[in-house]
């Protein structure tokens, strides 16, 4: 069953979802706005194919062996979400006894967007552009090779969400969709502005120019610092206009507070 939802709002954008008697939904904690009255919210540890308690047959089958893979199952689910900085708990919405209404939002001023998986193609996306996502889709983490994550600075930690139905994402000022094969196969962007991207795009990290002249003056000066992301093959890209250091930085110079300086890139000292 499709979830039936609306994006709605201008700078910051909140997605009103419509449930079915019986449907559910889940967010990460903290993206939850408001709901109906017959709609139901549970908090759990476990992601929508884990923690669910089994049927009685599959109980008795289970027996002690099968609830303890399973505890350690959501043990190591939400060790995984806390390691990368994630929320380790989900919050489980259920319509009952009619349709019901429930309202999410991202954390920060830009676009939402909901993504449907047809279970052919995973999408990644960057940490904390998940939103919510109906419960016929799973969630999880995938790390980056340790060189791509350190080279990089950004994306070590990937979103995965595989199965089918609508996922909800988010991410800061404007999204920008693009296709490396539209551009001969490679684009190279800001590993900032990375929200998602289809199974089959390979993502990488590159130095900016050689160790030269010109490669410093682009990693002092041009505010991007040493690394640039690659984004190669055929399938769908989201990016984001705004970066979320980009913004720190723009409100800590609003504050009178500006750490970055006026070379930015490599001598920045912004730490978040």
């Amino acid at each position: 069953m499709t979830l039936q939802q609306e994006i709605v709002g201008n700078a910051m954008q909140m997605a009103v979802v419509t449930l079915h008697p019986g449907q559910t939904v889940y967010c990460e904690a903290g993206k939850f706005l408001f709901k109906t009255p017959n709609v139901t919210m549970e908090t759990r540890l476990s992601g929508p194919s884990g923690g669910g308690a089994p049927g009685a047959s599959g109980a008795a089958a289970a027996g002690m062996g099968g609830l303890l893979r399973q505890a350690m199952g959501t043990a190591v689910q939400a060790g995984q979400r806390a390691l990368a900085g994630e929320s380790p708990a989900f919050q489980y919405f259920t319509a009952q006894s009619g349709e019901g209404t429930v309202g999410f939002a991202g954390v920060l001023p830009g676009e939402m967007r909901a993504l449907e998986l047809d279970g052919t193609r995973a999408w990644f996306a960057e940490k904390d552009a998940f939103v919510a996502a109906e419960s016929t889709v799973e969630f999880g983490i995938a790390f980056q090779g340790g060189r791509t994550g350190m080279k990089g600075g950004e994306g070590f930690v990937l979103e995965r969400f595989t199965g089918r139905g609508t996922v909800v994402i988010a991410g800061a000022g404007n999204f920008i969709d693009l296709n490396p094969a539209d551009f001969g196969g490679r684009i190279e962007v800001d590993t900032g502005c990375v929200v998602a991207f289809e199974e089959g795009i390979e993502y990488g990290v590159q130095r900016v120019g050689g160790l030269n002249r010109q490669g410093l003056m682009n990693a002092v000066f041009g505010g991007e610092g040493l690394s640039l992301a690659t984004l190669e093959g055929n399938g769908g890209v989201i990016l984001q206009s705004m970066t979320i250091e980009g913004l720190a930085n723009a409100l800590k110079k609003a504050q009178g507070g500006d750490k970055q300086g006026p070379t930015g890139g490599l001598f920045s000292t912004n730490a978040g």
